[in-house]
């Protein structure tokens, strides 16, 4: 029996993904959020599981994302120039499946007994495979094939849901599950490193399946355009792209929303021990989250299409803003963070969803000014900016916990620890929405989409690309 036609969508463009396409796809942002939620909370477990001072564990992370950051670019290059019949995205997907596994595993085995250089060599080595090799190697090759797979912004914008929906799951699921799981795997209900090991291990091996089912569904389109990248000099492209004020407008958006969910993935265990007075509690804030989350993919979609992308944003980030700003005023209730901090959570849900998007049309936007998507570097260049953010969001809370003298065997916490928690968990996330908001009100590229893409199509039909 032949499959039923996809038909057009609503610009008249040819849909080519059905529902297993979307799901394969989004397994993928299983194995990113995987890697990227562990050492994301990984802080807590360095410094209150095997003794690690906490800048050490600061400066380990900062170390790795700025290293990682170089690799993305490195990435682009290396994608672009690929000779694979399987495409230039594709095959990573493979290669990558086993050593994610490897990587998840290792962040946790740190040996004991170990030196003080050797025992930071070991968290910055394993950090670096992880982020900065491994997670790399998917990512930039992930986001660039949103844009190969389908020339559709309906599909693309479906694509990026259902990323963003499998991508949150696993982050929520390592928000909620990882302390009260790895207390129960432990000695007399509290969590050793043992048990980390074995929910590690379990997270590795669900990775490395979605990674090959990935590969298996994965389809790349090798358009014209597309092998034309081949021939933009690194430094031109980069100049290009700034040039790009759409792609700038997605780039410092990433590195706003990567600091947001830096802090936000790693500050939930110490609110919940310090400021409510039980770890265990961040698995009912992770429940009760899931509320707004839903509510959040549940309306993205309506909203998008009726509002716009951009309107969209600007609304969900006025109601982020003011959940943080009652959160300020009563920064110890439970009660206010499980209702005004859902505003908060649903304001990223939007954002998530449609990066992805933006990203791809900032890339028909360079076909439009240049004749030329700079489909890599366009993908490695964004993930270089929000990798080095994701590091300093990540170090911002060892960095405050330092200043602020926090000693993980105490009874009682100080002020001072107190409102280094409220800094990292409430006033930066804030600042952050702030710029979004600023930022989202200028993309305005949806008012021009369909001239854009008339006169890329003229131009191809009339005169060859003018890079």
């Amino acid at each position: 029996m032949s499959k039923k036609q996809l038909g057009l969508d609503s610009m008249g463009i040819q849909k080519t993904m059905r529902l297993g396409d979307y799901l394969a796809d989004s397994g993928g942002q299983f194995a990113l959020n995987s890697i990227s939620g562990l050492i994301g909370a990984i802080t807590y477990f360095y410094t209150d599981k095997i003794g690690v001072a906490a800048m050490t564990a600061a400066n380990v992370l900062l170390i790795a994302k700025i290293v990682d950051a170089f690799t993305d670019l490195i990435m682009g290059r290396i994608m672009d120039n690929g000779k694979s019949p399987k495409g230039k995205c594709r095959p990573w997907f493979l290669r990558m499946a086993i050593p994610t596994f490897v990587v998840i595993v290792a962040l946790f085995s740190v040996p004991s007994g170990l030196s003080s250089p050797m025992l930071f060599a070991y968290l910055l080595i394993t950090n670096v495979l992880a982020s900065a090799v491994v997670s790399t190697a998917i990512s930039i090759p992930y986001n660039a094939i949103q844009c190969m797979r389908t020339p559709s912004i309906e599909e693309r914008t479906k694509m990026g849901i259902f990323r963003s929906i499998m991508g949150y799951l696993i982050g929520m699921i390592i928000a909620i599950a990882l302390v009260p799981i790895t207390n129960l795997l432990g000695v007399n209900g509290v969590a050793d490193q043992a048990a980390y090991i074995k929910f590690a291990v379990v997270l590795g091996l669900i990775s490395m399946v979605l990674l090959l089912i990935l590969y298996a569904k994965s389809a790349e389109t090798a358009t014209a355009e597309q092998k034309q990248d081949d021939g933009v000099p690194f430094v031109k492209a980069i100049g290009m792209l700034f040039k790009n004020k759409y792609w700038v407008i997605v780039l410092i958006s990433n590195l706003f929303s990567a600091v947001i969910f830096a802090l936000t993935s790693a500050s939930g265990t110490y609110y919940a021990k310090w400021i409510l007075g039980n770890d265990n509690l961040v698995a009912l804030m992770g429940a009760v989250g899931l509320i707004s989350t839903f509510v959040g993919f549940g309306v993205v979609g309506p909203m998008t299409k009726k509002l716009g992308i951009r309107k969209t944003l600007m609304i969900s980030m006025i109601i982020g803003i003011a959940g943080s700003v009652v959160r300020i005023f009563f920064p110890d209730s439970l009660i206010v963070l499980m209702t005004a901090g859902q505003l908060t959570s649903f304001a990223i849900i939007p954002l998530m969803c449609v990066c992805g998007t933006m990203n791809t049309m900032a890339m028909d936007y360079n076909d439009y000014l240049y004749g030329n998507k700079i489909v890599g570097m366009s993908a490695s260049a964004s993930s270089f900016g929000s990798k080095v953010a994701g590091g300093l969001g990540g170090s911002l809370i060892g960095w405050i916990l330092a200043v602020v003298n926090y000693d993980p065997t105490a009874t009682v916490t100080t002020t001072a620890v107190r409102y280094g928690i409220y800094a990292f968990s409430i006033y930066i996330p804030l600042a952050m929405m702030v710029g979004l908001l600023l930022l989202t009100s200028r993309f305005d590229i949806e008012n021009r989409y369909t001239e854009i893409l008339r006169t890329i199509q003229a131009r191809k039909k009339t005169q060859s690309p003018n890079v």
